[in-house]
């Protein structure tokens, strides 16, 4: 099933995707006769997620068909949710990428960082270029969304706390990094420097999450491009381990590492581009130096 946040009924909803048409969840309760949340973010803390993708495997796959609902074409999307709890990344995930930020192979573990939830923006938001740096790149990344709470999960069971996936952007102001590498929460907490959606796939979707290709692409340009089974840390794995450091919630967002980055100007525009999802889309803008 493919949710999203969109800007329909004069509001930020949740809804369904099925092809060329968009369903909200207000549409969805009038038809099911329940009193499903409106938003993405609530569906996931009150565990409906289950309910409603059950209902949608049995039989709401062919009554979205002839329910009320807008095109695709005539909707904007917004961020599938604007607050979570956390927001976390992984750095150097892939071989070639841990080679070309740090000369060598990774440690036994994986790079972490948090983002905060002010840098938070969805698809075909400006991404704001700060005035206290001159090199910012932008990251195309496979977003793993929680769908329960959880602690010390097995990496075997992982995907039964796992809600479903979602495409993101990771933006680093790189000079500010590059004077000190503790610097890198700084230089990865700007304003707009973290995007995510507009698609929102659950996990019963992906028979092998392993066979997904991840795309930074730029102006049209796919500058960078590798698969999920070339991480050295696996989606399961990085849940797993994460959890065995931090109780994970329901809406809590893991980055999972970026086949590699680009330099961002000012109007450019810069994507994540994933097979199955809609591309998530980024113009650029900077400001005054």
């Amino acid at each position: 099933m493919i949710l999203a946040t969109v800007n329909a009924e004069g509001e930020e909803i949740a809804a369904i995707i099925s092809g060329d048409k968009v369903i909200s969840m207000n549409t969805i309760n009038e038809i099911v006769g329940k009193n499903w949340s409106k938003g993405l973010f609530d569906i996931l803390q009150k565990g409906q997620l289950a309910d409603i993708t059950l209902w949608y495997n049995e039989e709401g796959k062919s009554k979205l068909n002839q329910s009320p609902h807008i095109l695709a074409e005539e909707i904007t999307y917004a961020p599938l949710y604007r607050n979570p709890g956390k927001i976390w990344g992984v750095g150097m995930n892939y071989m070639e990428k841990a080679i070309e930020l740090s000369g060598k192979p990774p440690e036994e573990e994986p790079v972490m960082f948090m983002k905060p939830d002010t840098s938070l923006i969805g698809s075909e938001e400006s991404i704001v270029l700060p005035p206290q740096s001159s090199i910012v790149t932008a990251e195309a990344e496979l977003g793993i969304i929680i769908g329960k709470t959880c602690k010390d999960v097995k990496e075997c069971d992982a995907s039964s706390v796992v809600a479903g996936f979602t495409t993101t952007l990771d933006m680093t102001a790189k000079d500010i990094h590059a004077k000190n590498p503790r610097y890198m929460q700084r230089s990865k907490s700007f304003d707009t420097f973290f995007s995510f959606g507009p698609y929102f796939i659950t996990v019963d979707e992906f028979s092998n999450i392993k066979d997904l290709t991840v795309e930074t692409v730029l102006n049209g340009e796919v500058h960078h491009r590798n698969v999920v089974a070339n991480m050295m840390y696996q989606p399961w794995w990085i849940v797993s381990f994460f959890s065995h450091s931090m109780t994970l919630h329901p809406g809590d967002i893991i980055m999972t590492g970026t086949p590699g980055s680009v330099i961002i100007r000012h109007g450019d525009v810069v994507e994540c581009k994933i097979n199955g999802f809609k591309n998530l889309l980024n113009p650029v803008k900077g400001v005054p130096r």
